[in-house]
């Protein structure tokens, strides 16, 4: 039997279709310890997300970790659920159903949208299988990471590229690697803070925290640590903060070894104990809230901040399912999707009519032509 994965019944004068493939990081199915066990099992175990020997990392993902995190993890994760749901994954099905409405229109021809999570479900080679039985033939993968992370986008490349080695008929491929600086982001990211703003006043100081990743990554080559930076000070620049009025900090930290710095918890704790008495955050390097964003800072370093002195920590949310933000997505697909005969002028009724009644013309045409030389 092949390896390969055929196109069931397929017929030479199928329509070919245009598929959208929006990816995230994923989630547990549930916020129970079983559950968690599988989904860090998958994300911890991608190479791409810790680099060290296998057989070493094994033992302790395996020994250890995974015999005392996936509790602590499951009482976080309850702690943020929704009746919906995990709230990156609920907030990942409208982003994608909002892209689709918004490309619709503006295409000449039909195109698919499907979610795929890098770990847990719905799963990449899920989604893709999805749009394969749909017969889209070409493919654009929209990780919704903004900043390039060897450990984010460039494992959502292997994942995709793992599924289709299985397909025999592979689509033209085209794949977003990152979008940190691009004008309609950085738009929205300072429209979404000027509003809260607006409605819940201004703290003392603004922290930019994008999640970390080890600080050996930077020193191989990753590119994340200086698109992080570039984000937070295009932001900036476009609120008109004045240096030292605003600070880029990484989060998320995990084990020993030195991870991008400063710290966000550490910072919080500092601002706290400097006397300043509201800081306001935000999480550019995320698209949508989850455990990091919600918990994590919201709650957590909220908690640190008051600790430290202070009395309000306020979260500035995520983009989320915003208009602009949705509507930058929209502008980025259709940028990277230039020359794929969808992204020509999509034709109106009238012109439609037009051209079948030209065709049924020149078809009348013919034939009398050629009947008027039969008989002649």
């Amino acid at each position: 039997m092949s390896r390969y994965l055929g196109t069931p019944q397929y017929s030479h004068g199928s329509t070919e279709k245009l598929g959208i493939l929006v990816t995230n990081l994923g989630t547990p199915d549930a916020p129970e310890t079983g559950p968690l066990r599988r989904y860090l099992r998958e994300f911890l175990w991608d190479p791409r997300v810790v680099e060290a020997p296998r057989p070493l990392w094994w033992l302790i993902l395996n020994g250890v970790i995974l015999r005392t995190r996936p509790s602590r993890s499951a009482e976080a994760y309850r702690a943020v659920w929704t009746d919906a749901g995990s709230p990156l994954l609920t907030c990942a099905r409208d982003q994608a159903a909002g892209l689709k409405a918004r490309l619709a229109p503006r295409l000449s021809g039909p195109v698919e949208v499907a979610l795929g999570m890098r770990y847990g479900n719905p799963s990449i080679p899920s989604a893709l299988r999805q749009l394969h039985a749909l017969n889209v033939t070409r493919l654009l993968v929209l990780p919704l990471y903004p900043q390039y992370s060897a450990s984010t986008v460039g494992s959502t490349f292997d994942a995709v590229g793992a599924e289709l080695m299985r397909w025999r008929w592979v689509p033209d491929f085209r794949f977003v690697a990152r979008y940190h600086d691009e004008p309609g982001y950085i738009a929205a990211l300072a429209a979404s803070i000027r509003e809260h703003w607006a409605q819940h006043g201004r703290g003392e100081h603004l922290l930019m925290s994008f999640h970390g990743v080890p600080r050996r990554y930077l020193d191989a080559g990753d590119p994340y640590h200086c698109q992080c930076h570039k984000t937070a000070r295009l932001v900036a620049e476009q609120l008109g903060l004045e240096d030292g009025s605003w600070t880029t900090t990484f989060q998320s930290r995990f084990g020993r070894e030195e991870w991008l710095k400063p710290y966000t918890d550490e910072t919080v704790k500092a601002l706290g104990r400097k006397g300043l008495k509201r800081i306001d955050v935000i999480c550019p390097g995320f698209s949508a809230d989850c455990l990091e964003t919600i918990e994590e800072i919201a709650q957590e370093n909220a908690d640190f901040f008051h600790e430290a002195g202070g009395e309000t920590l306020s979260y500035i949310p995520c983009l989320n399912i915003r208009d602009d933000h949705l509507d930058f997505l929209a502008e980025l697909t259709l940028q990277h999707l230039q020359g794929w005969p969808e992204t020509g002028p999509a034709p109106d009724a009238e012109q439609l009519r037009a051209e079948s009644a030209a065709r049924n013309s020149r078809a009348e045409k013919m034939i009398a032509a050629r009947e008027a030389g039969e008989l002649g």
